[in-house]
């Protein structure tokens, strides 16, 4: 019993101080569950922080973030090591955030309570003391998702154009299009308040 825990120590310590995705994914497969819990602890934040900007609610945050990993941890033992481990979860993210926006779709056909709801939600309180960072969110959230997308992944997650077409399986000139039309866009919808963010 005493020699088990000691085992377990060591193994735990041999994941903790792995800095390696792949290994950590191949410890896991090899059924060793500590590796996937220092999986989710290393990019908890980048998939809270992608389902918060494309849709721009911070209620949804905690729940769809938990489906994508529940997806990640029974599809871990697909993944082919063929690119990034991030290419590949936000991947699923994004596939998570456009479930929700079809299902949101839907239910907006069936009932006006949404669309009142969706009105309410990105109101501007007006204050002094204003976050900008939390402006340029609300802002970017106007962008349609198909504009929205490739911006936060290449501006806020620094995912290279590659990396980008890969996780949304579309071509790199139309990542790079749709990126360029993002930023255009923004930029028009933060003239207004442009002095403020100088």
């Amino acid at each position: 019993m005493k020699e088990t825990k000691e085992k377990n120590k060591v193994q735990q310590s041999a994941i903790l101080s792995l800095n390696d995705d792949f290994a950590l994914i191949r410890a896991f497969n090899d059924g060793n569950e500590s590796a996937f819990r220092t999986l989710v602890n290393r990019h908890k934040e980048k998939v809270r922080n992608l389902v918060y900007v494309t849709l721009g609610n911070v209620d949804l945050v905690d729940d769809i973030s938990q489906e994508v990993f529940i997806q990640v941890y029974r599809k871990l033992k697909l993944f082919r090591f063929e690119s990034q481990f991030t290419t590949w979860l936000y991947a699923i993210t994004i596939n998570k955030c456009r479930d929700y926006m079809r299902k949101a779709k839907l239910r907006s056909l069936f009932s006006s309570l949404s669309n009142d709801n969706e009105e309410m939600h990105p109101a501007v309180h007006h204050n002094a003391d204003f976050d900008i960072k939390e402006i340029v969110q609300r802002n970017i959230a106007k962008l349609p998702p198909k504009l929205r997308i490739p911006l936060v992944l290449r501006d806020f997650e620094g995912m290279s154009y590659q990396e980008i077409a890969e996780a949304l399986q579309t071509e790199v000139g139309t990542v790079k299009s749709r990126i360029f039309r993002a930023r255009d866009t923004l930029r028009t919808l933060l003239q207004p308040i442009q002095q403020e963010l100088l």
